[in-house]
């Protein structure tokens, strides 16, 4: 992708060398090695776990596998840079050896453990900070030709949520996307996936008006990722809990292909897997 073209298309990206199709959406598969993700049933302990749940995702249909080595959830305890990268570096290296055709994703907003972990064998950064918590994360993609997911977030990973306030919201993050995918291009990250921050510096009612209007970022002409996993605009809307919002995940993700996703980040995959299948039937 060229820097005339930054804008032109949002049907493939091109990954180490190989082109990755995406004309029909594809599921990203999340592991979280960590004690305190929101999720319960999502956190992993150990290489061996690591291991059998990718080989689980790869059986159900998953295109990425996302590792993460530091709980993004509100009011989760910040974990060392050391740390972040004694939980993810070892499992980066063994799912690339053990699955060369599965795609490896490493979420992270420090520029170290992106160097380390694409070294190691990533495919991809996510990045949920979209640079602002470490610029020179952005410089360690370019330098290994990696493809780099950039997410909206204002404010600090770690509160976040006390910055909601939007004179026009569609408008700002759409206006946040092009400044950073320009900045992005002028370093050489080329292959760039955007995703609105579901969850992330949004109240619940903001979560769903920007769904509703998701397919307002199709104008960029990047790909778009959305992470509505079992979140808490789901479950607190319903007034259930993070294992009960399954269903409430399969519906919203529906609306989210039918608006423009291309990657749908999820903790379910066979379930997702199903939900686009429902969706292309559709589609014919």
């Amino acid at each position: 992708m060229t820097k005339n073209s930054l804008f032109s298309s949002n049907q493939s990206l091109n990954i180490g060398g190989k082109l990755f199709d995406l004309s029909y959406p594809r599921i990203m598969g999340v592991i979280n090695i960590t004690p305190d993700s929101f999720y319960t049933d999502s956190r992993v302990a150990g290489l061996d776990e690591v291991i059998k749940v990718a080989e689980q995702m790869i059986e159900e249909g998953v295109d990425i596998i996302d590792l993460g080595g530091f709980s993004s959830r509100p009011g989760a305890e910040e974990v060392s840079e050391k740390e972040e990268l004694k939980r993810v570096i070892t499992p980066v290296a063994e799912l690339k050896k053990r699955f060369p055709n599965t795609l490896i994703s490493v979420d992270t907003f420090r520029s170290e453990v992106a160097r380390q972990t694409l070294d190691a064998g990533a495919d991809i950064i996510n990045d949920i900070s979209g640079g602002q918590a470490d610029p020179g994360i952005a410089q360690a993609v370019a330098d290994f030709h990696a493809a780099y997911i950039l997410m909206h977030m204002k404010g600090y990973v770690t509160h976040m949520m006390k910055d909601t306030d939007y004179k026009d919201m569609l408008p700002e993050i759409a206006t946040y996307f092009k400044q950073r995918l320009e900045s992005l291009n002028n370093i050489g990250v080329t292959e760039v996936v955007i995703d609105p921050g579901f969850g992330f510096s949004k109240t619940l009612e903001q979560n769903y008006e920007l769904l509703n209007n998701l397919q307002y970022f199709n104008m960029i002409k990047a790909p778009i990722l959305v992470g509505l996993s079992r979140k808490s605009m789901i479950y607190k809307f319903l007034n259930t809990t993070p294992e009960k919002a399954l269903i409430g995940t399969n519906v919203l993700n529906f609306v989210a292909l039918q608006k423009g996703a291309r990657i749908l980040r999820v903790h379910d995959v066979r379930e997702a897997k199903e939900t686009v299948m429902l969706f292309e039937k559709l589609e014919g």
